[in-house]
């Protein structure tokens, strides 16, 4: 009984896995999972997925497998199975296809050749098999003879490659989920199972990685990133692993010997290409190639793309400008994009960390928006300076963070072309708290020598309390002698500016809207702001002149174009307040260092899929456009039979039986 229970088990266990209906299940599951791996972009890092996502659908998504759905286990674990039940089909009713094909039906009774639905017998003069066997040779048939009583079958047929078709497609099946296999590295995802390889999710130095999330040059498939600089080598490539990452060793040496990229017009990539040289670590043979995108260099299997292209850590040449204490000259600073270094500012220590040197940008940097303060808005307004909604090619800029003791970080992006804008030129400074915010942008504006100097001096002279008595001073006797004020209201005006001068001073603009929302009834803020907004530019110019004086520098020209640069230096001024930066890195120049991002595949399985889809599309035009045609001819003296059957009965299997029966009919005499 138990012997029977497990053939029983075992039975019902090969009819499932050789059902047709279990291979389609299986064939929906990854038709669904392709469009998943599709639409939702593969190997991200993990941060990326959480911060799209959610942490809760993150980790639902995590646990699914769904960030890289072809080398999940779950989806290898269905290839296999679908490579399991399509061969199991194919032993299952292979014989019975093969005696098909090669089959050709000579013992079909008479009962059953009248029993066709396309078949005929008529009376003939002539019934001699000679001349019907010729004719069935010029119809491209291939027949046999049997002996029939008193007369004989020719069975013949033509068209049976079209049952080949069944074998193409459930064989591209199964080639094709091999190299599924091979390319999704089966015996990795044993090996991570088991416990033998382990991503690492540290950030260590590519030496200081341990065994265990190393793989060797043997990895029997792998699709990974490395960026080589300038003159640089590289013989490991990093593969992301879930939220970690393992370094897959190279049999060979990469070496960027020169990194080329052209540009269209408008400042998008044209063209980019990398002369690299390869060199093999066992032999020493070296390959040089120039790979560009989709003309890979393939070596020992490997294929190496040319993928991206960046910094490859350029030396930086910058001004420091202490924000506190801006009345001092600015501070030489080196460094290297692409790595950091500390910075003492102010007492506090930093860690400077330098991003990406990018020669040529494109960017859009709008208007001010709507849910600005109205202060600041009204000063634009008094600028009357009108903005783009695109700015394209600014030219050279550093992107870099400043991270405090507590690892507390705040990201810039500072440009070393002047910008012009309305016949101005300005120093622009980008700024933002989170990466999933916007860069906000600062104006400096910059004098006639193109510097920072004078603003610079500006904007100490408006932090500086011990000046605000000379500024009053200076534009209460203006306001007098232009007959604004009269002597009676001197001390109040002077006492404004100074009080005005003061509350810029804490808090930009923001200051000011906060101490009128606090201080001046809703009715009158109105004709208060606009008070405020004639009193600062009016003292502006004082401010310049003092400072300037205090410098021993030459006075500001009283001109439009230098009024607009006062009030373009109060509302660079106001929004330095919200910078978060001890210091103001000014970009003087730099020797740029290129570096190219290379993917590096092997993926052995990638030609069996290709010879699987070959045989897949030669099975399916087998079945569709191949119709097999069986005919027979039963001669019993002077009666003759013709029967006809086809793999599909349709409106041309009416005709060709009319064809035959007609030549047949001909070739005999029929009647």
């Amino acid at each position: 009984m138990k012997n029977q229970h497990r053939h029983s088990i075992r039975h019902a266990l090969y009819e499932l896995l050789s059902s047709m209906r279990f291979a389609i299940g299986l064939l929906t599951i990854l038709a669904i999972a392709s469009i998943i791996g599709t639409v939702l972009k593969q190997n991200e890092p993990y941060p990326n997925y959480a911060f799209e996502f959610g942490q809760f659908w993150f980790q639902v998504f995590e646990q699914l497998g769904l960030y890289d759905v072809y080398h999940s286990a779950w989806f290898l674990t269905i290839l296999a199975f679908l490579m399991l039940s399509t061969t199991l089909c194919i032993i299952r009713n292979g014989p019975g296809f093969i005696h098909q094909i090669r089959g050709y039906r000579e013992k079909a009774s008479d009962a059953s050749l009248a029993a066709m639905s396309h078949s005929q017998a008529f009376a003939a003069e002539a019934a001699a098999p000679a001349p019907l066997l010729a004719y069935l040779q010029s119809q491209g048939f291939r027949w046999r003879e049997a002996e029939r009583g008193d007369g004989r079958l020719i069975a013949a047929k033509k068209g049976a490659a079209g049952k080949l078709g069944y074998f193409c497609a459930h064989a591209a099946l199964v080639v094709i989920c091999i190299g599924g296999l091979l390319d999704g590295n089966l015996p990795l995802k044993l090996a991570e199972l088991a416990g033998r390889v382990v991503p690492e999710t540290r950030d260590l130095p590519q030496s200081q990685i341990p065994a265990p999330s190393r793989l060797s040059a043997g990895n029997l498939s792998f699709r990974g990133n490395v960026n080589v600089a300038e003159g640089k080598s590289a013989d490991v490539i990093f593969l992301n692993a879930g939220n970690g990452y393992l370094v897959q060793e190279l049999p060979f040496i990469v070496t960027l010997k020169k990194f080329h990229v052209d540009y269209y017009s408008n400042g998008m990539p044209k063209l980019f290409a990398s002369d690299i040289a390869v060199t093999d670590k066992a032999s020493g043979k070296v390959t040089e190639a120039t790979v560009k995108v989709n003309h890979p260099l393939i070596v020992d299997g490997i294929a190496i793309y040319q993928a991206s292209f960046g910094d490859g850590g350029s030396p930086l040449r910058l001004k420091a400008w202490n924000l506190a204490a801006p009345q001092s000259a600015p501070v030489p600073l080196s460094g290297v994009s692409m790595a950091s270094q500390p910075l003492r500012a102010n007492g506090k220590d930093y860690a400077l960390e330098f991003g990406e040197l990018r020669v040529f940008n494109i960017e859009n940097v709008g208007k001010p928006g709507e849910a600005d303060p109205s202060l600041r808005q009204r000063m634009h307004d008094a600028r009357e300076v009108k903005q783009t909604h695109e700015l394209k090619n600014f030219g050279p800029s550093i992107a870099f963070k400043l991270r405090d003791a507590q690892g507390q970080a705040v990201e810039y992006v500072n440009y070393m072309s002047p910008i012009e804008q309305d016949g101005a030129s300005y120093m622009m400074a980008g700024m933002r708290k989170t990466p999933a915010d916007p860069f906000q942008y600062l104006r400096l504006p910059l004098d006639d020598d193109m510097k920072l100097d004078r603003f610079m001096r500006l904007y100490a002279a408006l932090r500086d309390p011990s000046l605000y008595e000379e500024i009053a001073a200076r534009a209460t006797r203006k306001a007098r002698q232009g007959g604004v004020i009269d002597e009676k209201l001197a001390r109040q005006f002077g006492d404004s500016v100074k009080g005005v001068l003061q509350r810029f001073a804490q808090g930009g603009f923001d200051g000011l809207e906060q101490f009128l929302d606090q201080r001046v009834p809703a009715d009158k803020r109105q004709a208060v702001a606009q008070t405020y907004i004639k009193i600062l530019q009016g003292a502006v110019i004082d401010v310049m002149a003092v400072a300037d004086d205090k410098a021993g520098a030459k006075p500001l020209a009283a001109d439009a174009v230098h009024y607009r640069f006062l009030l373009d230096g109060l509302v660079a001024a106001s929004g330095l307040q919200d910078y978060g930066a001890p210091v103001l890195l000014q970009l003087e120049g730099f020797d740029q260092v290129q570096s190219s991002g290379l993917q590096l595949t092997r993926s052995p399985g990638k030609a069996l899929v290709y010879l699987g889809s070959v045989l897949l599309v030669l099975g399916i035009v087998l079945m569709f456009y191949v119709r097999e045609l069986r005919l027979w001819i039963r001669l019993d003296g002077r009666q003759v039979r013709v029967a006809m059957a086809s793999n599909r009965h349709n409106s041309d299997l009416d005709r060709d039986f009319q064809r035959h029966l007609d030549a047949i009919k001909q070739l005999t005499r029929g009647i």
